[in-house]
């Protein structure tokens, strides 16, 4: 398939418009002025036969000399030729002087249908000039006793109408060229907006997102280009961020990959090796493992979340959920020396999955614990009002620096990387909480707690619960 330009597309378009328009001012001026000259040659000629076969009918009867004492006054009437016939078609007056025809017979198709008593007229445009034809009956006592017969041959109004024809021919050829050469400008202005949005585009699909494309104007073409700019700056920051989780998840998921690969192939290279040694080793690659674990479940929790994918909502009661997750942490927090309590102010319906919720509080208590210091204490209270539920964790700990708090829930980020692997996090714990959070149209906060330490706040739509009428 012929593939055709666009900007040809538009200057064709352009420059069709136009040919008609310009076809139809050369036409229909010239058909109404002739149309118009027409008429008023029918009434004038009409008008002057008319008044000769008047003067002709009270003769009784009509010869060479009577006719031509009666039409003394036809040579006034600026009448190119005027004819006079008998019953018989033979010419009795001829107002031309050379080449007269008197006393000859003329059976013009005219004069015929005047001689049976018909009034006829014909006008025609040719030759450069407006040909009339006219012959009327002239009628004594009901018998026709002759024919007057009239012809016009006028230039001057003919010339007329061709300078106007050849004014218009000027005119439209001035306004053809005129409008050939703006629609090419305009079509080439149009196209070349389109070239650089277009070429912005391919640019991006060959993957250079930072590519923007700048059209100018104040149009709908320049609405398209900042709709396109606005999707390169969400797809480059998308990119951006895409490419830092693999560069981020690579790298986490080689480390302990490559601990377990140091510490089986000590165990293979050494035959020497003690089975205290070995159990330590093998010790080590169940760590390593289960670390491995961890990071490959909070991946695939997080694709899960980012594709739309996490369990349906359903009315899931926080408080048993908050108690049972303060309870399996209980027995960690007494091995760390951490002082973990629970304080149920009032309960709330959310809407999420049971799993949902688990984590969202088994992560915030988990870390408290984590990033403490013997003898600190973790608190979980579970609040909020008519609207909102919250759900705050706050601790005693290490605390948060105020330059890294921007970036807590970032996936992948730690505050401290060395201390955060000694601990066995991911990294990805937060970024599951605030993830899930914003899914279910709540927020989570992380700020300072004054005397130091960290208090997370997690803030959700209350639901209505089982039983309660309001909607």
């Amino acid at each position: 398939m012929i593939r055709v330009n666009l900007q040809v597309k538009f200057g064709i378009s352009y420059i069709a418009i136009i040919i008609a328009v310009l076809v139809l001012m050369n036409t229909y001026p010239l058909t109404a002025s002739e149309d118009l000259v027409f008429r008023s040659k029918e009434a004038t000629l009409k008008s002057s036969v008319s008044v000769m076969a008047t003067e002709l009918t009270g003769l009784g009867e009509l010869n060479e000399e009577n006719v031509a004492s009666a039409l003394t006054v036809a040579e006034e009437t600026g009448i190119s030729r005027i004819l006079v016939t008998d019953p018989a078609g033979r010419i009795l007056y001829d107002s031309r002087e050379t080449d007269s025809a008197l006393g000859r017979y003329v059976f013009y198709t005219e004069i015929v249908q005047a001689l049976h008593g018909n009034d006829v007229f014909h006008v025609a445009f040719s030759e450069g000039a407006f040909q009339s034809r006219c012959a009327s009956p002239v009628i004594y006592r009901s018998q026709t006793i002759g024919a007057v017969y009239a012809y016009e041959y006028d230039t001057e109004q003919a010339t007329l109408l061709r300078n106007l024809q050849n004014t218009l021919l000027r005119i439209s050829e001035a306004v053809l060229i005129f409008v050939v050469l703006l629609s090419l400008l305009l079509s080439r202005v149009l196209t070349r907006r389109f070239g650089i949005l277009a070429g912005a585009i391919r640019e991006m699909r060959e993957g250079d997102y930072g590519r923007r494309a700048s059209v100018g104007g104040n149009d709908e073409i320049t609405d398209v280009a900042e709709e396109f700019n606005s999707l390169a700056d969400r797809l480059q920051t998308t990119e951006e961020v895409r490419r830092r989780f693999v560069a981020d998840a690579s790298h986490e998921l080689k480390t302990p990959l490559a601990g377990i690969r140091l510490l089986s192939d000590s165990i293979l290279q050494n035959e020497d090796i003690d089975k205290a040694t070995v159990r330590e080793f093998v010790g080590d690659i169940e760590q390593e493992s289960e670390r491995l674990t961890r990071i490959t479940e909070d991946l695939l929790r997080l694709t899960r979340l980012d594709s739309d994918a996490a369990d349906a909502a359903e009315p899931v009661e926080l408080s048993p959920v908050v108690e049972r997750a303060v309870h399996m942490l209980r027995l960690v927090a007494q091995e760390r020396g951490v002082a973990l309590s629970c304080e149920i102010e009032r309960g709330g319906v959310v809407l999420a999955s049971g799993d949902e919720a688990h984590q969202i509080v088994y992560n915030l208590t988990e870390n408290g614990i984590k990033y403490n210091r013997r003898g600190g204490f973790v608190r979980v209270r579970l609040g909020g009002d008519e609207s909102t539920v919250v759900l705050t964790v706050e601790d005693d700990g290490i605390g948060i620096p105020p330059d890294d708090l921007p970036r807590i829930f970032d996936r992948f980020y730690r505050v401290d990387k060395m201390r955060s692997r000694a601990y066995g996090g991911t990294g990805l714990g937060l970024a599951i909480v605030s993830d899930t959070v914003r899914r279910r149209g709540g927020s989570v906060e992380a700020a300072a707690r004054a005397g130091g330490g960290s208090v997370f706040t997690v803030r959700l739509p209350r639901a209505a619960e089982k039983g309660d009428e309001r909607t």
